[in-house]
């Protein structure tokens, strides 16, 4: 499993393209494709960015808890499949192209942060970053309610 550490800028052009930051190239195997899954959030204006193995993980332990003979989670399944595309990063370039309605729902103008979360990348409209970071109080409030769980 590819991890993702470390937070990087890129400028948007008007196609979409904007260069795939270093850091997060050099983490990848030498081995493994450079395909990814690019998937907008649930619950924030951000995408988020899969390797093709770790996608293929994720959305199999979210099918596996829905039973797609029911309405609803057929319906479920098929709107956790819409807003996503698949990349690869241009192998002269490091450029990759992200379809603009994706960029549009996170609000990216110019832009965009690119923020290792772990087993993820979350591509973040620039302006918007900052402003979804939970404050230093929300953040110790936090760990100590997690700290109790143990």
């Amino acid at each position: 499993m590819v991890t993702f550490i470390g937070k990087a800028t890129a400028k948007v052009d008007d196609k979409g393209r904007m260069v795939f930051p270093s850091l997060f190239k050099a983490a990848m195997p030498e081995d493994e494709p450079m395909t990814f899954v690019i998937h907008k959030d649930i619950y924030s204006d951000c995408l988020e960015m899969y390797t093709l193995a770790e996608w293929q993980r994720q959305s199999e332990a979210v099918k596996a808890k829905l039973d797609l003979l029911n309405e609803k989670h057929a319906g479920f399944w098929r709107r956790y499949m819409y807003d996503r595309a698949m990349v690869t990063p241009d192998p002269k370039l490091g450029r990759i192209s992200i379809p603009a309605e994706l960029l549009e729902k996170i609000g990216v103008t110019k832009e965009v942060v690119f923020l290792g979360g772990d087993y993820k990348i979350e591509i973040w409209a620039k302006d918007r970053f900052e402003s979804q970071i939970i404050s230093e109080e929300e953040y110790r409030s936090m760990a100590e309610e997690l700290s109790q769980l143990r």
